[in-house]
């Protein structure tokens, strides 16, 4: 009998996964939120938000440095994933008419004191950005690309300042770019005579204004630049520096420009990668080197099982029978319950819940329902998800518990809910401690904290609970061969069958497998860029399902040959360790990618790269686990056993 040869197959499934991979690899989203149309002289509000920085990874509030204010501020309402994000939205004293341009618009004069001197040269040590939105669009700064004519790259939000040396001084200044010229890009309705915005770009100046005689606030008539004599602000060859005691003039110019970008596709030029060609050849690379080898993989098992369960069943002698080798020799000891068997448990009922929610998230994202403008979507949705995933957490360890023996369902349960939870929220707990030690609005308020218990323990708690519930009450996985009163003695191994070192060499192949997606999900993160490539995103996540499942599968088989019959927990460990690895490049790409310095920055980095490394440890490790808990029953339900 002739065992199919996958290799066939191969060339066909990498031909269809890469046409998959074209179609999703655009950035594909609804536009989340109805458009606004603008008719001429329409009152245009410039809502401002956080201040970020790329060095501190501290945000904070608009206000906490000395710009100019409205007559009273506004705080915008705010989803659960932006205060999460630390997104503070608030009205801005820009306030701009729609088609209208503006040339050099007073908005305020300001004189500042020594604390507030030396804040602003802080944050423009630290490289703060100021964060702006108009119509749900962020501003940002259009940076020429060195290499082509034609191409930009956009920089989210302009920098507070620049630090500079004056001509003959060797004495470094800081300089506020206190000058703002603003391109609002509009895509007009010839029919209705209504616009709507598609672009919000800005270039920032530093300028050290001038008038003559006595200040009379926003009709006072600049020297430096004046709408009268159409004298604007080029360049910043005379800048404004920060000192105290000293008066700073805001002021701004606003142009607009009739675009041809329709408001569906706005995002578009927001969301293009600066690096798209090495993204799609090194995720197609990646996907043909994990293809073929789980090709190579396949086929391998298929063969080598193919032969051993034809041998062990065309044994007919009782010499041959007491000859036997290999995995077939532990079939009294492969179900045996682990030790620690309730923990194992508890992490792949959370395992499930993880798998659950990210499933279900890409898929949203793929089929393009988390809009890029509506901040904090994702973090939302992945939030409620996780919660409402509860019940498939409770039912998987109830399930595994009950196959194991167990009777105490009840504390298993609570384990199940408390374990990950609890671990995750410790941390996150300390390092809002930091955050809010820095006053920075990146510190969750007690009110949201609240929110996030009640969600714990009034949704996902009594979830699991009812999980649990349903799946203690079926009836126990019946093991496909009975096992015997008294454990069997294990050979002793080779050393490249020592289970640290399968279980660390376990973890390579799932770790690159996602690494080059790592990096640009990063520098998303840390470096404030946007992504929003999840077509990739999905197939890299497949990818790593497949790559954990099957190595986890080779290294239990060969285990189970070598008569080690202890690969309940190794299975778990095995896909698992690739947590290590992502761990490990993470703080390789901390020093090599970031400039931190402050050690609160530093240890908010580590803090959120743990959580999201034990994150990854329950994920691939459950993916793993249940890959090796699927074959072992598959290939001991194959064979003839007296």
């Amino acid at each position: 009998m002739e065992i199919s040869r996958p290799m066939g197959f191969l060339p066909w499934i990498a031909l269809a996964v890469v046409a998959f991979a074209a179609v999703v690899a655009d950035s594909f989203y609804l536009p989340g939120v109805a458009p606004a149309d603008f008719q001429n002289k329409d009152p245009l509000p410039v809502k401002v938000n956080k201040l970020t920085s790329i060095k501190t990874q501290l945000p904070y509030s608009y206000y906490s440095l000395p710009f100019c204010r409205p007559d009273t501020i506004v705080d915008s309402a705010e989803n659960l994933g932006e205060v999460l994000r630390g997104d503070r939205i608030e009205n801005s004293p820009y306030v701009f008419e729609m088609r209208e341009p503006q040339m050099c618009k007073i908005v305020c004069k300001i004189s500042l004191n020594d604390k507030e001197a030396k804040d602003l040269k802080e944050k423009i040590e630290d490289e703060y950005r100021v964060n702006m939105i108009l119509d749900n669009l962020p501003l940002v700064v259009p940076i020429k690309r060195l290499a082509q004519d034609s191409a930009y790259v956009y920089q989210h939000g302009f920098h507070i300042g620049v630090k500079g040396q004056y001509s003959g001084s060797k004495d470094e200044n800081h300089f506020i770019h206190n000058h703002l010229s603003f391109l609002v890009k509009y895509h007009k309705d010839t029919e209705l005579d209504v616009a709507r915005i598609v672009g919000f770009e800005v270039k920032p100046y530093s300028v050290k204004h001038e008038y003559e005689g006595d200040w009379n606030g926003k009709k006072t008539r600049l020297s430096t630049c004046d709408p009268h004599a159409k004298r604007s602000v080029m360049n910043s060859d005379s800048p404004q520096e920060v000192e105290a005691n000293k008066d700073i003039i805001f002021t701004y110019d606003v142009e607009f420009q009739d675009s041809e970008i329709k408001w569906a596709s706005r995002w578009d030029t927001y969301l293009l990668m600066a690096d798209d060609q090495i993204h799609w050849f090194s995720i197609v690379n990646s996907l043909m080197i994990v293809l073929f080898l789980s090709g190579m993989v396949a086929m391998i098992m298929l063969r080598t099982l193919y032969r051993d369960i034809s041998n062990y069943n065309q044994l007919e002698t009782q010499e041959e029978a007491q000859e036997e080798t290999g995995w077939k020799l532990v079939h009294g000891d492969v179900f045996r319950p682990p030790a620690s068997s309730d923990l194992l448990c508890v992490y792949v009922g959370t395992g499930v819940q993880f798998f659950g929610m990210l499933l279900v998230t890409m898929m949203f994202a793929v089929l393009g329902f988390l809009s890029p403008s509506n901040r904090g979507g994702l973090m939302t949705a992945m939030l409620l998800l996780w919660v409402f995933m509860g019940s498939f957490a409770g039912y998987s360890s109830a399930r595994l518990y009950k196959m194991f023996k167990g009777s105490e369902w009840k504390k298993i349960t609570l384990r199940t809910a408390f374990t990950f939870p609890g671990t995750v929220f410790a941390i996150f707990f300390v390092l809002n401690t930091l955050i809010w030690g820095e006053k920075s609005s990146g510190a969750v308020p007690f009110t949201t904290m609240f929110a996030l218990v009640l969600l714990w323990f009034g949704i996902s708690v009594p979830l699991v609970f009812v999980g649990s519930y349903l799946g203690f009450k079926k009836p126990a996985i019946e093991d496909p061969v009975k096992t015997n009163k008294i454990p069997r003695q294990i050979p002793e191994q080779a050393w490249y069958m020592n289970p640290l070192f399968s279980i660390l060499i376990g973890g390579i192949l799932p770790f690159g497998a996602v690494f080059i997606e790592l990096f640009f999900i990063l520098t998303s993160i840390w470096l404030h860029q946007f992504y929003y490539i999840f077509g990739f995103l999905f197939l890299v996540f497949i990818i790593l399902i497949v790559t954990c499942a099957e190595i986890t599968i080779v290294l239990c088989y060969f285990q189970l040959c070598s008569e080690d019959y202890l690969w309940w927990w190794r299975s778990y460990l095995t896909s698992g360790s690739s947590a290590l690895y992502l761990f490990l490049y993470a703080t390789f790409y901390f020093f090599t990618k970031l400039e931190i310095t402050k050690p609160v920055s530093g240890i908010l980095y580590f803090g959120y790269m743990l959580i999201a490394s034990y994150s990854f440890f329950v994920l691939t490790g459950t993916i793993g686990f249940f890959a090796c808990f699927l074959f072992t029953r598959l290939i001991y339900s194959s064979v003839k056993i007296d």
